[in-house]
């Protein structure tokens, strides 16, 4: 899954990376990392996840009608609970009455507008239910790609059923919470100004392998190799832009995993392009499993093996502004309603990724909503003086609230450009703190330059890219 919305662990997190973290032994390093595992596997899988995955496991025989009853029952609970304790919902129309739950489900939802994330970011605290304690909710904000982060909250029972669509999809291919694995995600794990091996950090805890995004050089890479070959695991997951780099690796050493030493390759957070789904699936012999997910914990798709991504309808309902249509899809924006957010309920957001929905069965069986594909974030990375490409670089703009949006630009491996529209409080400490960000992870060697601009040019789709590079493009 994406890297996504905070809970305590992320903020213990990242005050050991900016402090004390990088200054620890190796061996206090694997604690640290094994400490944060516990709390997160605490978080996670708790008393509400178990329940909730059994029981959605055990329905995955629902039909269609059912599911649409299902849904329909959670809808109608969460009008019910934002007219009554939502500020911003407080003039909300009641829950349709028609009889058949998927006609009461398009009713309720056409008499609500499509919320904007402008809407949300510049009164969030309007979104936030007077009948959930501020106490026990988690805080965060979303992956802030584009340097527009928002700020958000959400209950332990919402994070549970958030992993319980994870859990389901990764039960399918044989795995099992416990499992080992290793995983390519943006944590700082290691120290961007460490120049040895290893570049990974072990939580024993979770049985996992942490390897570093930001250290993948020509010649760190096959110390790469020799980790995955050595370390335990059962799984892969992460971002496909990373597993790409390592898996091209070992496909150009010769060295690709033995058939069967891993059940599935999971990836999440970026656009899994065809290449590299090719790539991941020779170097590593097994199958790869997407899944889309938002920050936002409002929507979730989950691969199948004939390769859609089926919407998880018992935890949201996602909606197509159809601009392009055929006898096999319709395409447009995506309109997400989240079923599981208690805490900051979110109907019909304007998410900013595209989609094209299939108008037939999928062939795998399973009843319900899926998409072809799904336009989401598709990033070019940033090439360092010492060779490194490192991807996802949103997290730099994640706690930026004076940033409106940003975006990396790259024409010389030795230099960046980093355009910013800035918000009124912008000012010399904003600037130090987006220069902070981006040397923790690309290091003191590479120059980089700010200029505030009032727009960043979009690109045909109506997006932009977060990283934009004529020397480091996603390519094969």
């Amino acid at each position: 899954m994406d890297e996504r919305a905070e809970y305590p662990v992320n903020r213990f997190t990242t005050t050991l990376n900016q402090s004390v973290y990088p200054r620890l032994p190796l061996l206090l390093q694997n604690a640290a990392c094994t400490a944060s595992g516990f709390i997160r596997h605490r978080a996670r899988f708790n008393r509400h996840f178990h329940r909730t995955l059994l029981e959605w496991t055990e329905g995955e025989d629902r039909s269609l009608e059912e599911l649409h009853e299902l849904q329909r029952t959670r809808l109608d609970r969460l009008v019910r609970l934002a007219r009554d304790h939502i500020p911003y919902y407080r003039d909300l129309a009641p829950p349709s009455d028609k009889r058949d739950p998927d006609e009461a489900i398009r009713e309720t939802l056409a008499s609500v507008p499509p919320l904007e994330k402008r809407e949300y970011r510049d009164q969030p605290l309007a979104f936030l239910s007077r009948k959930s304690s501020r106490a026990r909710l988690y805080t965060g904000q979303t992956s802030g790609t584009t340097g527009s982060a928002l700020e958000l909250w959400h209950s332990p029972e919402t994070l549970a059923e958030e992993y319980a669509t994870v859990w389901r999809m990764r039960r399918r291919v044989g795995v099992d919470i416990g499992d080992p694995c290793m995983s390519f995600t943006g944590q700082m794990v290691v120290p961007v100004q460490q120049s040895r091996e290893p570049y990974w950090r072990t939580n024993y805890y979770g049985k996992q392998t942490l390897f570093s995004i930001y250290h993948m050089t020509p010649a760190n890479l096959r110390h790469y190799i020799d980790a995955v070959h050595a370390a335990p695991g059962r799984y892969v997951q992460g971002y496909p832009s990373s597993i790409h780099l390592v898996a091209r690796a070992m496909l150009e050493a010769g060295r690709p995993l033995p058939e069967g030493k891993l059940a599935a390759v999971f990836t999440s957070s970026e656009s899994l392009l065809a290449f590299q789904r090719t790539t991941l699936e020779q170097a590593f012999a097994a199958p790869v499993r997407d899944r889309y997910g938002v920050s936002e914990f409002a929507a979730s798709m989950t691969q199948c093996d004939r390769g859609r991504l089926h919407v998880d309808m018992e935890f949201c309902i996602v909606e197509v502004e159809v601009v392009e249509e055929s006898e096999d899809f319709e395409a447009g924006p995506l309109l997400i309603t989240g079923l599981s957010h208690d805490a900051m309920p979110m109907f019909r957001y304007r998410i900013g990724d595209v989609g094209r929905r299939a108008r037939k069965a999928c062939p795998c069986g399973r009843p319900g909503d899926s998409f072809l594909e799904i336009d989401g974030r598709t990033e070019d990375y940033v090439l360092t003086p010492d060779g490194r490409r490192v991807g996802r670089m949103d997290h730099v703009f994640k706690q930026q609230w004076a940033v409106a949006e940003a975006q990396i630009v790259q024409v010389d491996p030795g230099a960046i450009e980093v355009l910013i529209v800035p918000r009124d409080n912008y000012d010399k400490t904003s600037e130090r703190s987006v220069i902070r960000e981006i040397r923790s992870r690309l290091g003191n060697e590479i120059k980089i330059q700010l200029r505030l601009v009032n727009e960043i040019a979009r690109e045909p789709n109506g997006k932009f890219r977060a990283v934009k590079s004529t020397v480091g493009r996603n390519e094969p």
